[in-house]
């Protein structure tokens, strides 16, 4: 069955996509036979098995009709890949499913991260969970901790968990209870059920227990989060049980009803599918969280065996471009895995392959918005499809490249037009977009967007773009890639002859795979080895059985074990093999994973950690079957030149050109296509641009030899393509160094709840593109860069790199220090640009750890301050000129310097090493197109922001009319009042005055200028509705009055604490009031903080989103100025001495109305030592305003609980000494309400199914910047 290949049998790979069913099939004799069907056909009940027929009917010469069954007797084995389960996810049409959870988080899933996806989406529109059910499970595990003085937990159970981790049984499983619950859920009709029990991950014996019952109930499908996805993090893991739970059924359903189509159910044929991770598996264990990828998974096999050269190794990059999206991934000679992934807005903790997937295809929409051009990410879909489609469709990137001629008509099938039954249409596309030159823009401007998430795949994560080739498939990519390729610097394109059909002939390439793994929590070292050697040696045992009973040979069967390691007190791991680091007297007998470990940490992130402890999380085999590829028929010579099919009229870069027709069908391998030149073949069209010149392969591939292209403009005038492709490129160069700070840094704030910022500046320090995670940020960098212009003018020099956060220097608040690196070019003597990243760092000194005092009443009790401090002078690092005033704090009564010096020095070089990423992304920029048309660019950009601002200000004119104005007070009563004044004119321009605003304050709620502007671009974004560049010049329209000595101006010396992380809120609900966008969200941050000598932890905490004109607010969700993750409670309980209780939603505490507000959390955590915990928070005595008649949110309620009993309301700002068993419970706000209550229906009302052409997808990396993306 897996030996070598008999002669005479059929084989099958075959790729059933969301719209078509690609087959791939190998004939007795060796000929190849490959064709393309609709995967939804009411001429047939299974694409994949009419695609089986089609072929055997047309081998074997005989009548085989639909109604009965196929004999299988003649098939060797059959290959499947199938989006059966993505689009089940994507639709919401799985299985009826509940969730079983531990008591006290029934609304843990639905909170997740906390974080929303759109920074400017008011809606906070995320796909709802997957259950419909919660039971709540009576018992309790909690890590053993030493120093644990909670009161009886030394008379509690202890369970051994896997590789080390020791339990305490907090609360035994009440079986009884469960028992009744489950009845209750069956008796509804639900028979799937899944399980989630917090640190079942290293002891799945409650889980067991939970599972046992419900299959005894007769639950069909019970998926244990142990079982399914065996790592720590409660999130991840809950959803990917939920996941496998709502789709494993469907996906058995689609199985057996593959099987019936054939006698005896295909028994004796060998039947693999494709799981996420690139490998086949049995047709009995494929299904549920792991065939989410099955399809794009099998086009990354396709491209690594045809395209990666392993004698000269030079990795390639994947370009998958369908019609609604583009799959992006990459193979250097080895698949690259992530183990947590999101498709769909779930969260998937399983091994699959690291593909980033953007919404951007042939059916991405065309528009032109506020002179911008702009490409997706809106589709057409398949119905009614491009405009081309003759369905009434809108513009569409198929559309602008059939106006270039880049398509041609008479080679697509006649299946368009209401009837099905005419060709494209090229007038109706024409006719749209009336000038080439449009449609040109529009393509340029979509490969432009196309690019960026190659970067991100390649430049952030330290390699170069341009050492890639590129391999192109999927329908649409061969019109894009010499231009591609040619944007990123690329010197080679690769197109398979199967392109258009490649995961397909990827079924055929693949391995069986075998996997297992287990969780682990032992340090990396020479006492843990012998551990470690018999646990790999067992999963390998695993691993070959596995494999020898799908019917491998010893010798056809590879094992290769992995370890997940990170460096301790991190948040990062990796997932390493030890290959290429063999195994030395000291290190682990399965080679030296420290070595793989440290090589691939400094390849990624740019430094490794020496001396710091690497801690395992996870081990992992990973067992592959190997069957002889699929042989390759050599292509011969033609003999003769290139004919070409017909000579067309195309549209490039300076005009039309005669452009000749191939059919790839009647080529040669000795013909050679110098540019332009188009290839057609039956699946796919491939663009050889001018100055490429394309190669027929021995086998019939095209290979691509990219040319430089025509030089670019050198002019500075406005021209909307430019300008659409200068705003990608400024944006993604804050983006990358973004995530070049990402990589590099070393604490939790920066690289994993993302609390930073970076930024691009002119000349005169105002902002042209920002990249920020937290909107806080947005645009106060600029007031901080002005600062230094103004405080420093000459002083600056090539070599200097300025630390900066006084308040008075357009800093936010203390912890956010900000680095300014300003840009020189050759001839000029002043800067030409100026870089900065602004990071949160855990803590500057101050009188409590954190930085973030509640009761602070000055500046310097906050910490360090730097005002214009030369972080870099000449090209030196200052360390100890830094570190001196990092613990210069120490010296003001009742504070401390900095507590974590080590970890501030390492994020500031991060901080410098970002910037000089930054400057040479600028001179590359500058290099390409000259200063004077970058800078007049800049120019261009902040114009067009401006202009969108304009024209929402002008809309608002239309529909108010009057002057707008609105108030809203702190806690102590502090007014903070706006009038917009007057009105938004005509012109599109405003006043918004903050005169009448209370004074400032004792406390440390006073903001900073900067953060009142920040507060009020986000505002004017949400307001615009669509992605606009956000730079200074959102703010040009608007004329910003702020009365000095206000709680919105304060004097130099006023604490600020607060002002950034709270009354930032208030600024926002005040704008959004005056415009009557939505009700109030919970107006909040709610951090806290708790700490001793040895160490703290700082988390903000979500609340209640504020309803709208058209939607209910989202319940516990993070809102308007903030975004950052909070952490998973099962490593909160691992690493700091807590433990987490309650996490659920606040019921009832989103204001009433026609549209509810969000409901707020409950966050229960009880202390296990002796503590200080600090709350910084607002709307305690205010609440959260309803709109249009809407009833407010509820207050937040800050309680400690005694553990001798005592009930004690800690205030909005507090800090206290806590003891073991005492329990803090945090309530936060709930958004208001929109509309009167009375005005009918559900508030909530049943939740609606995501747009299916919404395709979330990619790595936790990819999401994350997704999430981000302006």
């Amino acid at each position: 069955m897996a030996a070598p290949l008999a002669p005479g049998g059929f084989e099958f790979a075959i790729d059933r996509g969301g719209t078509f069913t690609d087959v791939f099939a190998r004939c007795p004799g060796g000929r190849v036979r490959v064709l393309k069907l609709l995967s939804e056909d009411p001429a047939y009940r299974d694409a994949p098995t009419e695609g089986i027929r089609r072929v055997l009917q047309e081998e074997l010469g005989v009548p085989l009709p639909r109604d009965q069954p196929l004999d299988a007797s003649g098939i060797r084995w059959i290959r499947m890949g199938t989006t059966v389960a993505t689009n089940a996810l994507l639709q919401r049409r799985g299985e009826r499913a509940a969730l079983a959870v531990t008591r006290g988080f029934r609304h843990l899933l639905h909170i997740g991260t906390q974080a929303r996806p759109q920074l400017f989406d008011l809606e906070v529109a995320m796909p709802e969970v997957l259950y419909e059910e919660v039971i709540e499970v009576d018992e309790r595990l909690i890590p053993e901790q030493p120093d644990c003085h909670l009161p009886g937990s030394d008379t509690w159970p202890r369970v051994q968990g896997v590789a080390g981790v020791t339990l305490l049984v907090q609360r035994p499983l009440d079986v009884a209870r469960l028992r009744e619950d489950l009845e209750r859920v069956l008796a509804r009709g639900i028979r799937s059920l899944a399980v989630l029990l917090l640190h079942s991950y290293a002891w799945p014996g409650h889980e067991q227990q939970v599972g046992a019952l419900a299959q005894s109930l007769g639950f069909a499908q019970v998926s244990l989060s142990s079982a399914v996805a065996g790592m720590a993090r409660a999130v991840p893991r809950g959803l990917t049980a939920c996941a496998d739970a709502y789709l494993s059924p469907g996906v058995r359903r689609y199985l057996r009803g593959f099987c019936q189509g054939f006698r005896h159910g295909l028994r004796g044929v060998q039947v693999l599918f494709m799981r996420s991770d690139g490998g086949l598996t049995p047709m009995d264990t494929f299904g549920g969280a792991r065939a989410i990828l099955s399809g794009p998974a099998a086009g990354v096999v396709g491209y690594a065996r045809t395209t990666f050269d392993p004698q000269d190794g030079t990795p390639v990059i994947g370009f998958d471009m369908g019609g609604t999206s583009t799959d992006v991934s990459r193979y250097a000679g080895e698949f690259e895995h992530v183990f947590e992934a999101t498709t769909a807005g779930v969260a998937i903790q399983s091994p699959q392959l690291h593909i980033s997937t953007v919404a951007a295809g042939g059916g991405s929409r065309l528009f032109f918005r506020s002179g911008l051009y702009v490409v997706g990410p809106e589709s057409a879909g398949a119905h009614p499809g491009p405009a081309c489609y003759r369905k009434g469709g809108p513009l569409t990137v198929t559309d602008a490249n059939l106006v270039l001629g880049r398509l041609l008509p008479e080679f697509f099938p006649r299946i368009f037009g209401p009837g099905e039954d005419q060709p494209l249409c090229r007038d109706t596309a024409a006719a749209a977009l009336s000038v080439e030159e449009v449609a040109l823009g529009f393509i340029r401007v979509a490969n432009e967007a196309m690019c960026r998430p190659i970067r991100a795949l390649t430049e952030a994560r330290g390699h170069e773009a341009a050492r890639h080739v590129l391999a192109c498939f999927g329908g649409a990519g061969g019109q894009h890639a010499c231009a591609i390729a040619r944007t990123l610097g690329m010197a080679r394109v690769f197109i398979h002859r199967h392109s258009g059909l490649l995961s397909a002939l990827g079924l055929a390439l693949a391995d069986a795979v075998q996997e297992e793994q287990e969780p682990c929590a032992l340090p990396y070292g020479p006492g843990a080895f012998p551990r470690l050697e018999e646990r790999l040696r067992e999963l390998e045992r695993r691993c070959r059985d596995g494999l020898r009973a799908q019917g491998f040979e010893p010798e056809q069967i590879r094992t290769e074990p992995f370890l997940h390691l990170r460096y301790e007190g991190t948040d990062c791991a990796l997932m390493v093999s030890a290959r290429g680091h063999p195994a030395h007297p000291g290190s682990c007998a399965a080679g030296d994973f420290l070595a793989a470990f440290t090589a691939r940490y400094r390849q990624e992130f740019g430094f490794t950690m020496p001396g710091r402890a690497v801690l395992v999380d996870d081990l992992r085999v990973r067992g592959t079957g190997s069957t002889e590829p699929v042989p390759e028929t050599p292509l011969g010579p033609r003999g003769h030149p290139p004919r070409p099919e017909t000579v067309t009229r195309c549209y490039f870069e300076g005009g039309y050109r005669d452009t000749p027709v191939f059919l790839l069908g009647e080529l040669g391998s000795d013909h050679v296509l110098p540019g332009p030149a188009i290839v057609i073949d039956t699946n796919s069209t491939i663009v050889v641009e001018p100055g490429c010149v394309a190669t027929v392969t021995r086998f019939g591939d095209i290979n691509i030899a990219v040319g430089a292209g025509p030089a670019a403009a050198r002019d500075t005038r406005l021209e909307p393509v430019r300008l659409s492709v200068f705003s990608h490129r400024f944006m993604s160069i804050a983006e990358q160094m973004g995530r070049a700070l990402q990589r590099s840094a070393v604490s939790t704030n920066i690289k994993e709840r993302l609390d930073f910022s970076c930024a691009l500046f002119g000349p005169d320090g105002g902002l042209v593109s920002n990249a920020p995670h937290i909107p806080v940020h947005l645009g106060a960098m600029q007031e901080a860069v002005q600062f230094q212009i103004r405080n420093l003018g000459p002083e600056l020099r090539e070599g200097d790199v300025i630390l900066s956060n006084h308040p008075r220097a357009g800093g936010s608040h203390l912890p956010d220090l900000t680095v300014i690196t300003p840009v020189f070019w050759p001839g000029q003597p002043r800067p030409v640009f100026f870089v900065a990243s602004r990071g949160h760092h855990a803590d500057v000194g101050g009188c409590s750890p954190g930085s973030m005092p509640p009761h602070s009443q000055s500046l310097a009790q906050e910490g360090a301050t730097f005002v214009s401090f030369k972080l870099v002078t000449n090209g030196e690092f200052q360390e100890q000129a830094v570190t001196e005033a990092l613990l210069a704090p120490g010296a003001v009564p009742g504070c401390s310097g900095t507590r974590n010096l080590r970890d501030n020095l390492a994020d500031l070089r991060a901080q410098v090493a970002a910037n000089q990423k930054g400057i040479g992304l600028v001179r590359e920029l500058i290099e390409q197109h000259g200063l004077e048309v970058v800078q007049a660019y800049m120019g261009h950009v902040q114009a067009n922001a401006e202009l969108a601002v304009r024209d929402t200000l002008r809309a608002v004119a239309a529909r108010w009319g009057t002057s707008l104005a609105a108030e809203d007070t702190m806690d102590d009563g502090t007014p903070i009042r706006l009038r917009v004044v007057p009105p938004p004119s005509p012109q599109g321009s405003a006043v918004f005055d903050f005169g009448g605003t209370g004074p400032e304050v004792l406390g440390n709620c006073n903001t900073p200028r900067a953060i009142t502007l920040s507060a009020l671009i986000y505002c004017l974004r949400c307001l615009v509705g669509h992605d606009i560049p956000l730079n200074q010049g959102c703010l040009a329209p608007v004329q910003v009055r702020i009365p000095p000595g206000s709680i919105l101006d304060p004097s130099p010396e006023a604490a600020v604490v607060g002002g950034n992380v709270l009354t930032s809120q208030r600024v926002v609900d005040v704008v959004l009031r005056a415009f009557g966008a939505c009700a109030a969200s919970q107006g909040c941050m709610n951090n806290v903080t708790f700490g001793s000598a040895r160490g703290g932890y700082y988390e903000t905490v979500a609340g209640g989103a504020g309803a709208g004109p058209g939607w209910a607010g989202r319940s516990g969700v993070h809102t308007h100025m903030t975004n950052t993750r909070i952490t998973d409670p099962e490593i909160l309980e691992l690493r700091y001495p807590v433990v987490l209780r309650r996490f659920e939603l606040r019921a009832g505490s989103g204001g009433a109305g026609r549209h509810r507000g969000g409901d707020g959390v409950i966050r229960e955590l009880q202390f296990r030592e002796p503590t200080q915990l600090s709350v910084l928070s607002e709307r305690r005595a205010t609440r959260p305003y309803g709109m249009a008649g809407g009833l407010p949110g509820a207050p937040g309620l800050n309680l400690l609980l005694r553990r001798d009993g005592r009930l004690i309301n800690l205030g909005g700002k507090s800090s206290v000494s806590v003891e073991p068993g005492d329990i803090f419970r945090l309530l936060t706000p709930g958004g208001g309400g929109f509309g009167p209550p009375e005005d009918g229906g559900d508030p909530q009302g049943p939740p609606e199914p995501p747009d299916p052409q919404d395709l979330w997808r990619g790595s936790a990396f990819e999401f994350r910047q997704a999430q981000e993306a302006l």
